[in-house]
């Protein structure tokens, strides 16, 4: 394989977050998680894709509420999701985008998804603890 180049538009988003979530699917401790609430993969491809456009390139495609998304499931996981949950998700993320791509935005990819991860996982805690 020749030079990585960085992640430079939305084909590259797209050939990353399919090519992720193909590893996401058959994990051993996140397959199930994901299997289990997400009914149309395509959709999916769809709004992460747009998700990452918008952290990655300013593009207003994305708007939705990630917070409400994963404390839904949090919720119907019956309050399983755990800090090792992110962790494994973050290793696959990152491993995927050393894979396929190298350059600044790569690594704004990964950063933003580690902070994300700490984020998500903090306010999965508090809405666990507001009743």
């Amino acid at each position: 394989m020749g030079k990585k180049t960085d992640i430079q538009n939305r084909a590259h988003i797209q050939l990353l977050v399919e090519t992720f979530y193909s590893k996401i699917r058959v994990h051993d401790d996140l397959a199930p998680i994901f299997n289990a609430i997400i009914r149309d993969w395509e959709s999916h491809f769809e709004l992460l894709t747009d998700f990452w456009e918008t952290q990655l390139f300013l593009k207003r495609k994305y708007h939705g509420n990630p917070v409400s998304v994963h404390q839904e499931v949090d919720d119907k996981m019956g309050n399983s999701i755990t800090s090792e949950h992110f962790g494994l998700w973050l290793k696959v993320w990152f491993a995927t985008i050393d894979e396929l791509f190298a350059g600044e935005t790569a690594w704004i990819a990964k950063n933003r998804a580690q902070k994300m991860s700490t984020m998500l996982f903090m306010k999965i805690y508090e809405h666990r603890n507001e009743d």
